[in-house]
């Protein structure tokens, strides 16, 4: 769908709800699933440019797979590590957004942040990263994020409308990297069979990398698998 049709489609639609999960937004894996799922985000900006390499470290001693919401302004400012990431079979990188922002088509805010005020705006925020991915990395994003993980009814009915599935969660692990290493364990260590978890892994100041090590060995006793998210959803499928 090029930005003339979406415009087009979306002429005069009401936002609808705006909000963390709303009608047409995924938060877990299927009914049914017996896997769970890691997403952590690259936020990119003014202080969220870093890398947090203890984590990355964790993930790879465990062999556990993970999902990573890349956000464009990271990328830029992280290309060979984007790329080394993008390499790696352990993990699946997907769409966070070209400048981070609430995907509305009002221009509703999250946390301060002020979202799309339109149409054309929340499909440049989708498409203007899923074409970086693509032409930097050679990767096609099969699902997307919004900048505060915040969306309304038509910004997800777009991101389907585009090929993308609007990917939120069920199990906050670190809220915004601010939870000590103790909590983000029992985050991690409390998944089960259909959770996405959600954390970050650009704050390496953080007590995120800590926790999802200790989590890891929570969840190994207890038997549940992880998986990429394209390892688990079906495209499209809603909950």
């Amino acid at each position: 769908m090029s930005r003339a049709e979406a415009v087009a489609k979306y002429h005069g639609r009401k936002p609808g709800t705006f909000g963390l999960d709303v009608p047409g937004i995924q938060l877990g894996l299927p009914r049914g699933s017996k896997t769970a799922a890691l997403t952590f985000d690259a936020c990119g900006g003014p202080g969220g440019a870093f890398f947090d390499p203890a984590l990355i470290t964790a993930l790879r001693d465990a062999e556990a797979p993970a999902t990573l919401f890349v956000n464009q302004r990271w990328a830029r400012a992280n290309r060979s590590l984007a790329a080394e990431l993008a390499a790696d079979p352990l993990f699946e990188i997907a769409n966070h957004g070209t400048s981070h922002a609430p995907l509305g088509t009002a221009g509703q805010m999250a946390y301060g942040i002020p979202g799309t005020a339109s149409v054309g705006q929340a499909y440049d925020e989708i498409m203007g990263n899923q074409r970086y991915l693509q032409e930097e990395f050679g990767l096609t994003a099969k699902f997307f994020r919004s900048g505060t993980a915040h969306m309304d009814q038509v910004g997800a009915a777009l991101c389907r409308d585009l090929g993308l599935v609007p990917m939120n969660f069920t199990v906050n692990l670190d809220a915004g990297a601010t939870f000590p290493a103790s909590t983000v364990a029992a985050q991690v260590g409390g998944l089960r069979a259909g959770d996405v978890g959600i954390g970050h892994f650009n704050r390496p100041d953080s007590g995120t990398a800590a926790g999802v090590r200790q989590g890891l060995k929570t969840l190994q006793d207890a038997g549940v698998e992880l998986v990429r998210l394209s390892q688990g959803p079906a495209r499209g499928t809603q909950m």
